[in-house]
């Protein structure tokens, strides 16, 4: 009725004022919408999407007591054969997990994983040892920090293979003897006792009572990731009960072993863990499922070339490290991009959640020939908060690192990058 009541009265307006009326709507129309795309392009540079997005792996209430886990029945579906994989040639994944800025979102940044992508799909090392896209580590090199290391990279409580529960360590050992000849047959076999690796000769058997050695430093020959193991006891709270950390870089297995989920990561001084991450992270890893895995990515900028240790925050006996021992705006050489790729899923038989790590170290000037890398990487920096700042040290070498950036973002619009189409040509995390 108030339709036809306008009509109405639209009838009674001469009909050059209509004209006028229609044109002045239209211009108004006009108006919103293009102050709508200007602000929108002005704050939502491409390849930035909202990374506030519901958890994945959360569904439905959990009602088990903490500490307690009724073994799942659930089984990984048979990962697809990575029928191209070649052990010299395939190279690796280019992650860049960076955003436009300007603002710098504190968040888990978690996604759904596929099955097939449990191991990182890289090229593994000929030789059982770890490696990065531009460091290459000997067996000879590697070999002793997991033989000798008294617990230094490798440890495992007895928590972790205690007989209240099924073998944590062992059942992971147990899943990566299955996946792996499934997913990268050129290499690993299947054995009735474990796995071989055709590439090395090496075979491995785990079903050995007692095993020769700690089972997470048997998991560490198997792949190159880095290798936690994080149990719930009854206070609720998820402790670091096995791991196999080589190359983490910043931290050392030796002091964080034992401790609980958040004080692993108060401890470090990690960005507003407290206020954005705690409450999330705690209920995440509270209703974890057995068929719900998923992924992060991280990344840092490192001053020095060691991929096990950045030995600019001291050396890795000392008492104390800090980004505060570092050289400051050291030649861009001395720049390297240090990202990791982080898995997340819960053992369907004890309940323990299990993170692989996998590390990517690449110098900067290599990583700036990449279309749409330099710009983007230099706006993600100059996003940080000063606590975030703080945390990658932002200070030591903020003036050479963006100043070279800024420059290979100007080469590449000179030499007729499309800004605007860069999502047509990737996505996060890449």
């Amino acid at each position: 009725m108030l339709a036809f009541e306008s009509l109405d009265i639209l009838s009674a307006i001469p009909k050059d004022l209509i004209g006028v009326f229609f044109i002045l709507n239209l211009c108004a129309c006009l108006g919103i919408f293009v102050s709508k795309r200007w602000t929108s392009g002005a704050t939502a540079r491409p390849s930035s999407p909202d990374p506030e997005k519901p958890a994945v792996g959360l569904r439905g209430k959990v009602t088990r007591p903490p500490g307690e886990w009724t073994p799942s029945s659930f089984q990984r579906p048979t990962a697809a054969p990575y029928t191209d994989w070649n052990v010299h040639s395939t190279k690796p994944l280019p992650y860049r997990p960076f955003r436009y800025g300007p603002k710098y979102f504190v968040t888990l940044g978690l996604r759904s994983m596929n099955w097939d992508e449990w191991i990182a799909r890289q090229p593994l090392p000929k030789v059982p040892c770890r490696q990065s896209t531009s460091h290459r580590r000997t067996r000879q090199q590697m070999l002793p920090h997991i033989t000798r290391s008294n617990g230094r990279r490798t440890r495992t409580s007895k928590r972790a293979v205690s007989t209240d529960r099924p073998h944590n360590a062992i059942q992971f050992n147990t899943l990566r003897c299955t996946y792996l000849p499934e997913r990268y047959p050129s290499m690993f076999e299947k054995t009735p006792t474990g796995i071989s690796n055709k590439v090395t000769s090496e075979t491995f058997d785990i079903t050995q009572r007692p095993l020769p050695e700690d089972p997470m430093a048997i998991a560490a020959r198997l792949v190159q990731d880095d290798l936690a193991i994080m149990i719930e006891r009854p206070d609720g709270e998820y402790y670091l009960l096995g791991g196999a950390v080589l190359l983490a870089g910043f931290w050392r297995l030796t002091d964080k072993f034992g401790m609980r989920l958040s004080e692993i990561h108060t401890s470090g001084d990690v960005p507003q863990y407290k206020s954005k991450l705690e409450k999330g992270m705690m209920n995440f890893f509270r209703r974890l499922r057995p068929e719900d895995p998923v992924l992060r990515n991280n990344y840092f900028i490192q001053v020095d070339d060691n991929l096990s240790w950045s030995h600019s925050i001291g050396p890795e006996d000392a008492d104390e490290v800090s980004w505060g021992t570092a050289e400051k705006n050291r030649a861009i050489e001395n720049h390297f991009f240090r990202s990791e790729r982080q898995s997340l899923r819960r053992l369907p038989k004890s309940g323990a959640v299990i993170f692989t790590i996998r590390t990517y170290f690449e110098p900067i000037t290599e990583v700036v020939k990449e279309l749409y890398v330099p710009g983007r990487l230099a706006s993600a920096i100059r996003s940080w908060g000063d606590d975030v700042s703080r945390y990658k040290g932002k200070e030591k070498y903020q003036e050479v690192l963006l100043e070279y950036l800024d420059s290979k973002h100007r080469e590449q619009i000179e030499g007729g990058l499309e800004i605007e189409k860069e999502d047509e040509v990737r996505s996060y995390p890449f």
